[in-house]
């Protein structure tokens, strides 16, 4: 099964996160697929981008979003 998730990046209590395409079975910040997009709040405003074209690609290829990434894509118009 193919996700798409968060994948944390960045120093220690600093995070930013990458928005992408992984099998469910590796570990979090392991081995992707393909990098779609960034998600950075710590910022002011919020940092978010990301390739909707290849986000509805992947959905339509069957990838389920984690809740988070859904919650996201959801406020931002993605889906």
């Amino acid at each position: 099964m193919v996700k798409i998730r968060l994948k944390r990046m960045g120093a220690k209590k600093k995070p930013f996160y990458r928005i992408v395409v992984a099998d469910a079975r590796t570990a979090r910040d392991g081995k992707t697929i393909e990098d779609i997009g960034i998600y950075d709040p710590t910022k002011d405003p919020i940092v978010f981008n990301v390739d909707t074209e290849a986000a509805k690609k992947w959905m339509g290829n069957g990838a389920q979003p984690t809740d988070t990434v859904r919650r996201l894509f959801k406020n931002n118009g993605v889906l």
